[in-house]
């Protein structure tokens, strides 16, 4: 029979992204959250446990891609942050486009848009099932965190320009930025919440889930001499705290704000059709590279975003709320290196030339491999072509160069 209901739609689907988390976290971090997080989620939700990503590179913007589009980066196209383009022999971003302009500030970090992205995402379809009806807004510091996810079809993704500690856009969005967006700009967020400085939420010596708090692998912010709690900021220039801000926790706190702002003042869920805000926190990647997946200062960071999502989740009723990770991050090797781990270091410029070397005296021409992007290396076809050189033989000499370099498993 057909004289059911029909269901009442969701109105709001809130989707989370945080750039670089492991799994792990979620149980080397358990004790020490709060009930009403990342725990909140895990009692109260479903935890996918078994599943990955099949493609490689795992990187920033073809996870964002990958999770929204629901496909691989062969089909959506993004398969990598950068990738070397053959037609013009140079490496290009997945979101620059330079037929826009920055809307919100004056520099070139809103030439952006997310047209080298193939496929539609959740959020196009959403779109496409009511003609547009639906309101999808995306949020984050980097710019491709908060283009990917909202698709080609947003209805407004802001991302963060650290010249300038503003939240900024691009004309392929919009032609100026709404009064929120400017209102939340001239609060100075940014300075305000560097003023007290970065100290560990708990006291440090409970932080017993991490190494010692200074590693010598750490980055030394350039106003300091160590890797060590505290982090003072307030003496810094503005640029400097615009710019060092990301790598800190609040620049997802920020972000919690920002999304808190769209969810009132874009009256998100508040329709008669379904709305989407996607956030991608960014900190905890720009944290895991400075200071690796084992330090406390990735536990902190987790610590904090355990409480920016707890309040998210207390503003949120009648909702969808998914939260997964773009990629997660290997253990740094220095850090293995010092427990007797076999790990090490290549270096892309060392294997182009070791390559070229041989290749150069087999072949007497110099530069057959033209360029090294994502562990991919790329033969000079022209060369190739113009000395009628065979193309299975420079391939062959280069495979067993590559072999014989220390800490290669497989060449492809």
């Amino acid at each position: 029979s057909f004289s059911q209901q029909p269901q009442a739609k969701t109105k709001l689907i809130v989707g989370v992204i945080v750039d670089q988390m492991r799994a792990e976290y979620l149980y080397r971090f358990q004790v020490k959250f709060s009930d009403d997080g990342f725990k909140r989620l895990m009692n109260d939700g479903f935890v996918c446990r078994n599943t990955h990503y099949n493609y490689i590179p795992t990187k920033t913007a073809p996870g964002h891609a990958s999770v929204y589009t629901g496909t691989t980066p062969k089909y959506h196209g993004i398969i990598a942050n950068e990738w070397y383009d053959r037609t013009i022999k140079q490496e290009i971003n997945n979101v620059d486009d330079l037929s826009t302009q920055t809307i919100g500030g004056e520099g070139s970090n809103g030439q952006r848009s997310p047209r080298k992205m193939l496929s539609t995402t959740i959020t196009d379809e959403l779109q496409l099932s009511n003609d547009g009806k639906s309101k999808v807004i995306s949020i984050s510091l980097k710019d491709r965190g908060a283009i990917l996810p909202g698709g080609h079809m947003s209805d407004g993704s802001y991302w963060y320009d650290a010249e300038t500690g503003n939240f900024i856009t691009s004309t392929y969005y919009k032609q100026e930025l709404p009064a929120w967006v400017e209102k939340f700009n001239k609060q100075g967020y940014v300075k305000s919440l560097l003023k007290g400085g970065w100290h560990t939420l708990w006291p440090i010596g409970s932080y017993t889930e991490s190494t010692s708090d200074e590693q010598a692998y750490e980055k030394v912010f350039h106003h300091k001499n160590n890797a060590a709690f505290p982090y003072e900021f307030r003496k810094l220039s503005d640029e400097d705290q615009f710019n060092l801000f990301q790598e800190t926790p609040f620049g997802n706190t920020i972000v919690a704000m920002l999304a808190h702002a769209a969810l009132e003042h874009e009256k998100l869920g508040k329709g008669d059709e379904t709305d989407f805000l996607a956030i991608s926190f960014s900190s905890t990647d720009k944290i895991g590279h400075a200071f690796g997946p084992n330090s406390i200062e990735i536990e902190d960071a987790y610590l904090r975003l355990d409480q920016d999502i707890a309040s998210l989740l207390h503003k949120l009723d009648a909702y969808t709320f998914f939260l997964t990770a773009d990629h997660a991050a290997s253990d740094v090797p220095q850090y293995l290196i010092n427990n007797k781990v076999p790990a090490g270091y290549y270096s892309s410029k060392n294997i182009v030339t070791k390559v070229n070397t041989r290749l150069g005296a087999l072949f007497k021409i110099d530069g057959l491999v033209e360029n090294m992007s994502n562990g991919q290396l790329f033969l000079d076809m022209d060369k190739i072509e113009a000395n009628q050189l065979n193309y299975n033989d420079v391939l062959e000499e280069s495979k067993r160069e590559l072999y014989s370099l220390e800490g290669v498993f497989q060449v492809l």
